[in-house]
């Protein structure tokens, strides 16, 4: 797959993941001579996962990804077909699975094509809501369930008993912690910090 056209643009995309209320979504600028490999490493910088679990992009009936050990075998290096190798109209939409076993579906839409802007380092998250959930919790459903099991005040609740009854011994405490610290944290989006962790990556890039 290969394309003819050599102009560099910058493709604005919306994406979320389904089967979630409300919707945790994000809206990047990428350049249209970005990889799907590189595609790959910007989803999990703007939603915050951790890239422990495979994944797989679906375009147009087709799979795509970076092969990892047990997974799915990929007919085209990613690290070589770029987004602008698909010719994408606007408003055109794919898939992006990440954690085969939860199964966060996110969909990317192509709202816009933009000029590049020479002075601007891509990729750039514009806007988002809410983080991502927590990983391997189980999948949408499973998270919907969650959210509803833990109201605010209840989690506060929790985590500063756990804090005050239990601050001589806190390592052991850690995971469970960190649980709670999201539930209280879940409606936040740190788009600087994102940017941040986005300018960092692009900086490694060829």
């Amino acid at each position: 797959m290969s394309s003819t056209d050599q102009t560099v643009r910058v493709y604005q995309l919306r994406i979320w993941i389904w089967k979630i209320s409300p919707q945790i979504w994000r809206r990047l600028f990428v350049r249209s001579d970005s990889t799907i490999a590189q595609l790959h490493d910007t989803l999990q910088i703007a939603f915050g996962w951790t890239d422990e679990h495979l994944h797989q992009f679906l375009i147009r009936g087709k799979p795509y990804g970076i092969w990892k050990p047990g997974g799915i075998s990929f007919c085209d290096n990613p690290h070589r077909v770029q987004l602008r190798d698909f010719h994408f109209r606007c408003k055109e939409r794919w898939m992006y699975e990440y954690d085969l076993t939860d199964s966060w579906q996110h969909e990317i839409r192509l709202e816009q094509l933009l000029p590049l802007d020479p002075t601007k380092r891509y990729p750039i998250c514009v806007a988002g809501k809410r983080r991502a959930p927590l990983e391997d919790c189980g999948g949408p459903w499973a998270f919907m369930a969650l959210r509803d099991e833990h109201p605010l005040f209840e989690v506060t609740t929790q985590f500063a008993q756990l804090l005050l009854e239990h601050r001589d011994e806190l390592d052991e405490y850690q995971e469970e912690l960190r649980r709670l610290g999201y539930w209280i944290v879940c409606e936040d989006f740190d788009r600087q910090a994102v940017n941040r962790r986005l300018a960092a990556y692009a900086t490694r890039c060829p």
